[in-house]
């Protein structure tokens, strides 16, 4: 090859990379239709910054290590803590690998609601630029910034100004605080309005997506996992950059010239290991089969989803079909298969996914079953037919499962596992201080105690009872806790000291139990004051947290966040209470009842009732024999007298006549 000919094709390179650069977004030129209908990057494009990621990847990159929180069924949602801005401002956001945008609520929102923490204040910020108005993006109606908007299918909505700031993933991420463009919302509608997170993580494929930015400034490889906790135990994990995929790992292959979504090639469902022998095709329309974190529950093209519930009813002959808990809905729901989750893999079968490689993703129940909420030991099919021909797979399809999306290699990855078990094993990076000692066991209290404290608090650390099970561990956002398998906290004690300026100024303390319920994220009424002692200005309170009232037991992702709370001394009350200090704490197992200890009030009333209607029985039949004996002795007037032989006269009335 000549050199004219080599210049001409060294600029026809350069010409490529400059105009992949200045090709507009158009999933940020026009309003997304949530979760099945935005537009994408030419392919041209991706491919483009396909070569320039792997170019960027020539050596080991970091990875932001980040926790899940709240739980998918009682939220809806999983959450993960991002800080924004210098200096930095937390906030709570979906993790949604639907959405391509990130954004939160700010100061200057006209219609925004009430949500997990205050809204954003750019004028805070020394590194805030709003992005200034390009031919790159929507420009508002002056022409001098750049705006978004997004909607969804159930009719929420989000709008307002582009901007950029530097955005961290926590204290002890390997990766370092970064500059990203995400929403700074104005208006938000619907959900988004009422939901208690604070706005969106958007992980989807697009430009504005937390992830492109990343990797399109070469600082993580094009991959992230999320991995959610299992039927209720809620949490997680999630790691934006590249992980080694664990042996066992299934994969099946995700096209992104298919459609804008993390797809995948389902091929067909087996229940209890029978083929449901669907057509392919089924699997494959619109969409194709699509992975969103930011749904629910499973919805399937109708003859789908007929064939998998009437397969996994023919498995289970021995549990009744009832109502659902909401009769506005037509759930599938049976009971008789006990109250222990542990157990439901007992009563129904599991259903496996063949990709199109023949690799199988084996579901477990908790895969595909939610509890009924109005009836004990029943559950329900959380699959449900879909009105289009997408197959829309969501987060309780991969409860207690790492999922990897290799977008560098277009494929997905799925391993069961054990989500906490996996935190452990990514909570501490390679050069980080191993975890705290093992804690001891104090068998009198029955609960587990530290041995010394992980790290050192703002004040005086308070005094912990942890339940059994539960033991020290260090997240990448906080020291917090990890309990083993399934554990049962009936209350959560503490005591809290509050000094008052004036002697004579009494707190409010039900003001101040319905700011605990908000700090603690549960209801009003688990919140209860069990004590008060006061000397002079000081205030010591007493305070329970209960389960709700249709709940036995504290779930497990509350008391880990409550515990997390209470050590970290994170429970703060406004100024207005007066200074506040947290004394001690105390996690109380409810220990399980045995058999008459349940029972025993039903069965000496039974025994109460039986001896009382056999008392009554015995009287009736008392007063029924002695009437029988009555009427045998009664003779009517009318009867015959048998007549009887005069006796003779004494001597004494013979002389007297």
């Amino acid at each position: 090859m000549d050199r004219a000919s080599l210049l001409f094709l060294l600029l026809l390179i350069i010409f490529d990379l400059t105009a992949a650069d200045k090709i507009p977004d158009l999933a940020a030129e026009s309003g997304m239709i949530f979760p099945l209908s935005y537009s994408s990057l030419p392919p041209r494009v991706e491919d483009l910054r396909r070569h320039r990621r792997i170019l960027h990847q020539s050596q080991q990159l970091p990875n932001a290590h980040m926790k899940l929180y709240d739980d998918l069924l009682a939220n809806g949602y999983y959450t993960t803590r991002l800080l924004i801005g210098t200096p930095p401002q937390e906030f709570a956001l979906i993790v949604d690998t639907g959405s391509t945008v990130t954004y939160v609520p700010c100061s200057t929102c006209k219609h925004c609601g009430k949500h997990q923490d205050p809204k954003f204040q750019p004028e805070l910020s020394t590194t805030y630029e709003a992005v200034k108005c390009n031919p790159d993006c929507n420009c508002d109606d002056d022409g001098k910034l750049c705006i978004y908007e997004r909607r969804y299918a159930e009719m929420s909505s989000s709008s307002g100004v582009l901007s950029e700031d530097l955005i961290s993933f926590g204290n002890e991420s390997q990766l370092s605080p970064q500059r990203a463009v995400f929403g700074c919302e104005n208006v938000e509608t619907g959900d988004l309005f009422s939901q208690r997170a604070d706005g969106i993580m958007g992980l989807g494929r697009g430009k504005l997506s937390i992830v492109d930015q990343l990797v399109d400034k070469g600082v993580i490889e094009d991959s992230f996992s999320l991995c959610y906790g299992g039927m209720e135990v809620g949490g997680g994990a999630m790691v934006l950059g590249k992980i080694s995929p664990p042996a066992g790992m299934v994969f099946a292959r995700s096209d992104p010239f298919r459609s804008p979504y993390y797809n995948i090639d389902l091929k067909q469902m087996h229940v209890a290991g029978k083929s449901l022998k669907l057509n392919p095709k089924v699997f494959n329309g619109k969409h194709g089969t699509v992975l969103d974190s930011g749904t629910t529950y499973a919805y399937f093209p109708k003859e789908a989803f007929n064939a998998i519930k009437d397969a996994v009813i023919k498995e289970i002959p021995s549990l009744k079909r009832i109502h659902g808990p909401d009769p506005n809905y037509d759930d599938i729901c049976f009971s008789g298969a006990g109250r222990d989750v542990a157990e439901i893999h007992n009563f129904f079968p599991e259903i496996a996914m063949e990709f199109g490689n023949h690799q199988k993703l084996i579901l477990s129940p908790e895969n595909y079953l939610f509890r009924h909420t109005k009836v004990r030991g029943a559950y329900c099919l959380g699959i449900f037919p879909d009105r289009d021909s997408t197959t829309l797979l969501g987060g309780i399809v991969v409860r207690n499962t790492l999922v990897t999306y290799d977008r560098e290699n277009d494929k997905l990855g799925f391993l069961k596992t054990n989500c906490s078990d996996l935190w452990r094993r990514l909570a501490s990076p390679p050069d980080s201080p191993a975890p705290t000692s093992p804690v001891t066991q104090n068998k009198s209290l029955n609960n587990i105690s530290p041995s010394r404290s992980p790290s050192p608090a703002p004040s005086k650390a308070p005094t912990v009872d942890l339940p059994d099970g539960c033991f020290y561990m260090r997240f990448y956002l906080a020291i917090s806790y990890e309990c083993e398998g399934v554990f049962r906290i009936g209350v959560i004690t503490f005591q809290v000291s509050i000094s008052v300026n004036n002697a004579s100024m009494k707190p409010n303390f039900s003001e101040i139990a319905d700011f605990i319920a908000h700090e603690l994220e549960i209801q009003s009424s688990q919140v209860r004051l069990l004590s008060i002692t006061t000397s002079g200005n000081e205030y010591r309170l007493k305070w329970g947290i209960y389960p709700p009232q249709s709940s036995e037991y504290i779930s497990n992702n509350t008391a880990l966040n409550i515990m997390s709370l209470l050590k970290e001394n994170k429970l703060r009350l406004p100024g207005q209470f007066g200074s506040y200090k947290l004394l001690e704490w105390k996690a109380e197992q409810k220990r399980k009842q045995s058999w008459w200890e349940k029972h025993l009030l039903g069965v000496v009333v039974g025994v109460m009732i039986s001896l009382l209607v056999t008392s009554v029985i015995v009287k009736l039949a008392l007063v029924w024999r002695r009437r029988q004996q009555e009427e045998a002795t009664y003779e009517p007037v009318s009867a015959a007298v048998k007549e009887q032989e005069l006796q003779p006269l004494s001597s004494s009335e013979t002389s007297n006549a």
